[in-house]
């Protein structure tokens, strides 16, 4: 090659990287939405020290701003009333031209998966696809859909489908939040503004994982949870590689501890071991049936057998059933196999070197971390066996002996490599990189994943939404759906964890600027997942028009205020009881129960007087709380003249 030639390429090489284009976040693309009337955050990267120009064409107005020395910057432009479609022109010597770009209303989409539920994909919303044809009317609807990530730090990256915002249509709001959708296809209906759309959300996910580390931090509960982050590894693979390593010292431990072993031999599992003090157990089943109820931990089960002399020197076949939830097995001392994993059938080779005929023992060593576990299976599939047609059946009694109780155990390392459920991992990857976009709220769909620990609830909620508001520098409207209805209906009025759940949201409203859609007649019994979406969207848009864009509407269903207790029945003073009380079907009020100071409810009868509700029981003479819709899935049919249903609700505060 000419070396003329080759000193003009590099200098058209090194020319090319130094006017290589400014770095964007796919929040700023084509088809973009920035919320009207404010100063809008926009950044970036470009060369360390570079100056970057943007023109926005609303106002035609310039502004320029120095990169800093890693190359990143930050500037605000001004936004007028909505309106659009405009351009954003980004230069750092070479543009980037932001096309089709509206100024309007900005809401970001969270949760879990009836949040991401789509308005076709996996989730087939009612009538979908009439809805996918109809999205082709709202092209000034735009969407954002953030892809999943993870990340045990705050990143600043992310990424999105599409590489950036859509226009609505019927393909691209096939695999976008419904309930984002038809929340934002209602504002632009009625506020006929222009609507930004992110949705931000992962189905399973925990509330801890969609918030900061900082604002967890401030909880004594959490701090447990929180110090495995401290130290861990920003890649997956070096993630994936520390829990490895965890579990394996993890597992020492265990056998440091376990009364088994001694100076790293088992000594349960030895011929000559005398196990006559140990118990019987009837071999497979369930320990916890079999004598260990409630029990969790590390058991040894040993079983004598004799082996035909017939059979010495020869290859055995061990089958021990499907063991819940790890194992070591051993023959006559000698480690034969181990597994981990609740659902995995054990099967053993036993070498010919280690079989002689007569006495043997059989040693399993089962470490059962959590609810029911053991050796189970089918009673043949507990065995010896030299061939098909020559086995020793093995089913029936063992010897047993409990060795570790699990409170004696270190907690279980927990695998952070792809794992969305980890405190702060989603907050740190998916909603980190949006902030400061600016936003005029959010709406938010979760709390089935948190139902085990729903009164906790009460702080994580406003906790959450406390941090986001931080984190974004303002006090944005936030509007979140109680849960809906699910599971089977109760015959007598019952604890219920999810109506525990449903209370910590509707506390939740006592912090400013928040709202509530009730969900408890459109879910379903045999679904997580309900398809009525739209009612899910409209109710939350209600929310939104009244409180956030001041319209004269009603948007809420029948809320509890307080009570009077009137000799023998309660009566119950509502808000929101607009155009007045009433049932769905014009029956008699349904949902109500009632409890004197045995804390013991009773089915009540309930009376709409006026704006009020008179309960009483023949079954409670002197009662002292009420109950409404107080269960998973609630028999219930109240609801106020606009056709809104009444939110559940106890006078109780009985844990």
């Amino acid at each position: 090659m000419n070396k003329n030639f080759t000193i003009s390429l590099f200098f058209l090489l090194g020319t090319a990287a130094l006017s290589a284009q400014v770095k964007l976040l796919p929040i700023f693309s084509d088809n973009m939405v920035l919320q009207q009337k404010t100063q809008a955050p926009v950044w970036g990267e470009t060369e360390p020290n570079k100056n970057v120009e943007i023109i926005t064409s609303w106002n035609r107005k310039k502004y320029v701003i120095q990169a800093d020395t890693q190359g990143k910057w930050k500037t605000k432009v001004e936004t007028p009333k909505a309106g659009g479609p405009y351009t954003i022109t980004i230069s750092d010597g070479k543009p980037v031209k932001l096309n089709n770009v509206m100024i309007g209303e900005v809401w970001v989409c969270s949760g879990q998966s009836n949040m991401e539920m789509q308005v076709e994909g996996w989730g087939k919303v009612l009538n979908y696809e009439q809805e996918k044809e109809d999205a082709n009317n709202y092209p000034n609807i735009r969407f954002l859909l953030i892809e999943k990530a993870i990340s045990p730090k705050p990143v600043e990256n992310i990424t999105a489908a599409g590489n950036g915002w859509q226009v609505c249509s019927s393909k691209s709001v096939a695999n976008f939040s419904a309930v984002g959708y038809f929340f934002g296809r209602d504002l632009n209906k009625y506020r006929n503004v222009p609507i930004g759309l992110i949705d931000t959300s992962w189905g399973g996910t925990i509330i801890e994982t969609w918030t900061s580390n900082e604002a967890l931090a401030t909880m004594p509960s959490m701090q447990k949870r929180l110090e495995p982050l401290e130290g861990l590894p920003a890649s997956q693979e070096g993630r994936k590689k520390k829990f490895e390593a965890d579990v394996e010292s993890w597992k020492a431990n265990i056998e440091k501890i376990d009364k088994g072993c001694a100076s790293g031999e088992a000594v349960w599992a030895s011929t000559n071991f005398d196990d006559h003090t140990w118990k019987s157990m009837k071999i497979p089943g369930v320990m916890q049936e079999r004598g260990l109820q409630g029990f969790n931990g590390l058991v040894w089960f040993r079983k004598t057998i004799d082996i035909p002399a017939s059979w010495a020197g020869k290859e055995l076949t061990l089958n021990v059933g499907v063991i819940d939830d790890h194992d070591c097995t051993y023959f006559n001392g000698v480690q034969i196999g181990r597994t981990e994993g609740c659902v995995v059938s054990r099967i053993y080779k036993i070498p010919g070197s280690l079989v002689k005929g007569g006495k043997a023992v059989i040693a399993v060593r089962v470490l059962d971390t959590g609810g029911t576990g053991g050796i189970n299976g089918s009673p043949e599939s507990i065995s010896l066996r030299l061939s098909d047609s020559d086995a020793i059946q093995m089913a029936g009694d063992w010897k047993y002996q409990v060795s570790l109780n699990m409170r004696e155990i270190a907690p279980i390392p927990v695998d952070m490599s792809s794992n969305p459920n980890i405190p702060t991992f989603l907050f740190n990857a998916m909603l980190n990189p949006l902030i400061p976009y600016a936003i005029k709220g959010a709406i938010w769909y979760q709390g089935e994943g948190n139902t085990g620990e729903a009164y906790q609830y009460r702080e994580l909620m406003p906790l959450m939404i406390t941090d986001w508001r931080n984190h974004w520098g303002y006090d944005f409207p936030f509007y979140m759906v109680q849960l809906a209805n699910f599971m089977a209906q109760p015959k007598e009025p019952v604890e219920s964890i999810w109506a525990e759940l449903r209370e910590a949201q509707t506390r939740t409203l006592k912090l400013e600027n928040t709202g509530m859609a009730v969900t408890i007649d459109i879910g379903d019994a045999n679904d997580i997942h309900p398809k009525n979406k739209q009612e899910v969207g409209r109710r939350l848009a209600l929310a939104a028009r009244a409180q956030t864009y001041g319209e004269k509407i009603s948007y809420s269903g029948p809320m509890y205020d307080t009570y009077q207790i009137e000799e023998n029945t309660i009566r119950i003073y509502f808000k929101h009881a607009d155009k007045g009380l009433k049932t769905s079907n014009g029956e008699k009020v349904k949902g109500f129960a009632i409890a004197g100071v045995d804390h013991k409810f009773h089915w009540a009868d309930a009376v709409i007087k006026g704006n009020t509700i008179v309960v009483s029981s023949p079954e409670v003479i002197l009662p002292i709380a009420v109950r409404y819709a107080w269960a998973d899935n609630p028999v219930c049919n109240l609801y106020n003249g606009v056709d809104l249903p009444a939110s559940p609700f106890r006078t109780d505060d009985w844990r």
